[in-house]
C-alpha cells in the first residue's frame, strides 16, 4: 500500500541509516557496513519494507560516486596526480590486465563458458568498488597512507578501464551481432570520429574548468547567496555527468577530471563543502541500495555455487594483488592494507554484466549468480578491512605506522587567516616573508581574484562555516588570524571556531571599542584595533614637527600604548553600567595624563631617562596602583587583571 509512496520510502531509508549506521559505529564496524546492514535488513527478502523499487533508487544513488570522484579530484592537486602516474598505470594496470586473464582462464576450466563469455567475467569481476573503498579509507584516516594511495590509484585506472571494456563487450557477442540498439548520438559515427569527439570533450572539459569556472563562479559568489553557490554546484556535476554519458563515458571519470583542474581553483573549498553533504547522503543511499538488492532467493536455492564463487572471487583477487605490490616494492603493512582493501568486485559489475546481457555476450543463469557473488563480496569488504585492522596488521605488518606520501594530498598551514584585503594582506605578507605560511580565506571575489593574480593563495568563502574551516585545515592549524571588517561576522568566526576547533588561537582584528568589549567577552588570544597604530604614529609625528625629542616621544607612545590597552579591557567590565562607564573613562583618562605629565618633567631634569626602560616600567606601575584605588572605591575589584597586565609591561 505505501510501496510507491514517495515519503513512505524516505522514511525507511532514513530511519534505517539513522538506526544502523550508529549501532554500527559503536560496534567498531565502521558506516559502510552499518549502510549494508540497513539496507539488508529492510529489503524485500527480510522486512520487505522495500521491494523491487530499490533498484530504481540504485540507479539514483549512483551519482553520490560520481560526486565523490569529483571532491577526490578537488582534493588532488595535478602534480600530485603527475607523480602518482607510475602506481596508476603500473599497479592498475597490472592488476586489470592480470585479474582479468587470471579469472577467465578459471572460468574456462571450471565451466563451459565460450572463451568470449570468460573474458568477458574476467574483465568484470577484475574491477574493485570506488564507492566502499574509499570511504572506508577516508573514515579510518588510512586514505593519505601509502598503501591508502596506492589503492586509491588502482581504482582511478579502474574507473578509466570501464571504457575499453565497454567498447570490448558488444565484440565478445556470441552471435556476432549486437542485440543493444544504439541509443548515443555518437554511435552513427565512425571509430576515428568519434574517438576525436572524445578527446575533445575532454579537452574541453580541462580548458573550461581552467578558464571559464573561475569567472561564472565569481560572479555567482557576488550575489553572497550560499543557495545559489550550492545549485551552481550541483549544475556543474549533472552537466560534466550528462556529458559524459552523452559520448558513452564515465560520468565519475570525468568529474573526476573536473575537480583535478578545479583543485588549483579559489573557489574549491566552497565546492567541497557545498557538495560534501549531497555526497555523503547520496553515498549512504547508495550503499542502502546494494544491501536490498541482496538476492536471498537465489542464495538459499544455490548457498554452495554462491559461496564458492565469492570465496573464489576474494582469493583470486587476494592473491594477484598481494603479488602485484609485492613486485612494486611494497611493504608488508602497506601492501597488506592495499591486498585488503581491493579484494572485492565493484558497482561497475551491474553495469557491465547489465551491458554484457543486452549484447548477448553472457545469459541471465550465468549473470545472476555472478551479481549475487559481486553485492556479497561487496558488503565483504569492511569486514576484510576489521580483520586486517586488528589481526593481519599487528601480527605481520611493521609495528611503525604506514608514512603518508612525501606530498601530501593538501599541504596544511599552521596559520589561517580568515579576510585578506588590505588589513590581512599586510599580515599576510608579512608571515610569508617570515617563511610563515598560511591559508587566507575571503567572501569577496573580487579582491580573491586580485589577490590570486599577486601570487597569494586565497580561496573563496564564509570562514564563519565550520564546514569550511575544516576544508582550509581548521584541525590542524594552530592559528586562526580574524581580520575581516564585519564586528558581527567576526565575532560569528570566533564562535565557530571555539565550539568546533577549540585547539585553535585566536587574534582577532576589531573596529573599535564595543566590538574589542565582544572580543574580551568571547576570551579571544589578543585583539588589536583598527588605527590605533596609525593614530599613535601620526600623533608622534605631530608631537616631533612641534619640537618634541624622539626619546620623550617614544616613551610617551609606549606608556600611552599600554595605559590604553589596559583602559579598554578594564572599561569592558563596567561598559552595561552608564555611570560607571563614565566614571572611569574620566578617572582613566587623567590617570595617563598624569602620569604623562610627570614623567616629561623628569626627563626634563635628566634626558638619559628617556631611555631607561625600568623607569618606563616603574612610572607604569604607579599608574596601575592608581587604578586599581579608583577600581576598588567604584567597589570593583580587577587587582589579579591589573598586576598580570603590569607584570607584562
Amino acid at each position: 500500500m505505501h510501496g510507491n509512496d514517495f515519503f513512505y520510502q524516505a522514511f525507511v531509508y532514513l530511519a534505517a541509516a539513522v538506526i544502523a549506521v550508529p549501532l554500527a559505529k559503536r560496534l567498531g564496524l565502521g558506516s559502510v557496513l552499518g549502510y549494508l546492514l540497513a539496507g539488508i535488513l529492510i529489503g524485500p527478502y527480510v522486512l520487505g519494507l522495500i521491494g523491487e523499487e530499490g533498484q530504481d533508487v540504485m540507479h539514483f544513488a549512483e551519482f553520490g560516486v560520481v560526486m565523490m570522484l569529483f571532491i577526490v579530484g578537488l582534493e588532488l592537486q595535478p602534480s600530485l596526480l603527475w607523480k602518482l602516474r607510475v602506481p596508476i598505470l603500473g599497479l592498475g594496470g597490472a592488476q586489470v590486465i592480470v585479474t582479468s586473464l587470471a579469472i577467465s582462464g578459471i572460468a574456462l576450466m571450471v565451466s563451459n563458458l565460450n572463451w568470449q563469455s570468460a573474458l568477458a567475467v574476467g574483465l568484470t569481476i577484475s574491477l574493485s568498488s570506488t564507492a566502499i573503498v574509499l570511504q572506508t579509507l577516508n573514515e579510518k584516516g588510512l586514505l593519505k597512507t601509502e598503501g591508502g594511495q596506492n589503492a586509491f590509484s588502482v581504482l582511478l585506472f579502474q574507473d578509466i578501464a570501464v571504457i575499453p571494456i565497454l567498447a570490448i563487450l558488444p565484440l565478445l557477442s556470441v552471435s556476432g551481432e549486437s542485440q543493444q540498439e544504439s541509443h548515443l548520438w555518437i554511435d552513427h559515427f565512425s571509430i576515428g570520429i568519434k574517438t576525436a569527439i572524445v578527446f575533445g570533450v575532454i579537452i574541453a572539459i580541462i580548458l573550461a574548468g581552467k578558464y571559464l569556472m573561475g569567472p561564472a563562479f565569481r560572479l555567482i559568489a557576488q550575489t553572497r547567496l550560499r543557495e545559489l553557490f550550492t545549485a551552481a554546484s550541483l549544475l556543474l556535476i549533472i552537466a560534466i555527468t550528462l556529458l559524459m554519458t552523452q559520448i558513452g563515458l564515465s560520468p565519475a571519470l570525468g568529474t573526476f577530471l573536473a575537480g583535478v583542474v578545479l583543485a588549483q581553483s579559489e573557489y574549491r573549498h566552497e565546492l567541497e563543502t557545498n557538495i560534501e553533504p549531497f555526497k555523503g547522503l547520496l553515498l549512504g543511499l547508495f550503499f542502502i541500495a546494494v544491501g536490498a538488492s541482496i538476492d536471498f532467493e537465489l542464495i538459499l536455492s544455490d548457498p554452495g555455487l554462491i559461496a564458492l564463487l565469492v570465496v573464489g572471487l576474494v582469493l583470486v583477487k587476494f592473491l594477484i594483488l598481494l603479488a602485484v605490490g609485492r613486485i612494486f616494492g611494497m611493504k608488508h603493512d602497506s601492501n597488506f592494507l592495499f591486498t585488503f582493501s581491493l579484494a572485492q568486485s565493484g558497482e561497475f559489475a551491474f553495469v557491465l554484466f547489465s551491458f554484457a546481457l543486452q549484447n548477448d555476450v553472457l545469459t541471465a543463469t550465468i549473470v545472476n549468480p555472478l551479481i549475487a557473488a559481486v553485492v556479497i563480496s561487496m558488503a565483504l569488504t569492511p569486514l576484510l578491512m576489521i580483520f586486517n585492522e586488528k589481526l593481519i596488521q599487528p601480527k605481520f605488518g611493521t609495528k611503525e605506522k604506514e608514512k603518508p606520501l612525501e606530498e601530501d594530498i593538501d599541504q596544511q598551514c599552521p596559520v589561517i587567516i580568515a579576510g585578506f584585503g588590505r588589513f590581512g594582506s599586510t599580515i599576510g605578507r608579512l608571515l610569508q616573508a617570515n617563511g610563515v605560511m598560511a591559508t587566507y580565506l575571503d567572501i569577496n571575489p573580487n579582491n580573491v581574484d586580485l589577490l590570486r593574480k599577486l601570487g597569494f593563495k586565497v580561496f573563496y568563502g564564509d570562514a564563519s562555516r565550520q564546514d569550511l574551516l575544516k576544508a582550509a585545515g581548521a584541525e590542524e592549524a594552530k592559528l586562526l588570524i580574524i581580520t575581516v571588517d564585519e564586528p558581527d561576522k567576526s565575532v560569528e568566526i570566533v564562535k565557530t571556531a571555539q565550539k568546533h576547533f577549540p585547539h585553535l588561537k585566536i587574534i582577532s582584528r576589531t573596529s573599535g571599542w564595543m566590538h574589542s568589549y565582544d572580543m574580551i567577552d568571547l576570551g579571544v588570544d589578543a585583539f588589536y584595533r583598527d588605527y590605533l597604530d596609525s593614530a599613535l604614529r601620526m600623533g608622534a609625528g605631530a608631537l616631533k614637527l612641534i619640537g618634541l625629542r624622539q626619546y620623550q616621544i617614544q616613551r610617551a607612545l609606549k606608556l600611552f600604548r599600554k595605559h590604553d590597552e589596559n583602559m579598554v579591557r578594564e572599561l569592558a567590565k563596567v561598559r552595561h553600567e552608564q555611570s560607571a562607564l563614565i566614571s572611569s573613562s574620566k578617572q582613566l583618562m587623567e590617570d595617563i595624563e598624569n602620569v604623562l605629565r610627570v614623567d616629561i618633567k623628569r626627563i626634563g631634569k635628566d634626558k638619559d631617562l628617556g631611555w631607561d626602560a625600568s623607569s618606563l616600567r616603574e612610572e607604569y606601575g604607579e599608574m596601575v596602583r592608581r587604578m586599581e584605588a579608583h577600581s576598588k572605591s567604584a567597589g570593583i575589584d580587577h587587582s589579579a587583571d591589573l598586576g598580570d597586565n603590569a607584570s607584562t609591561s
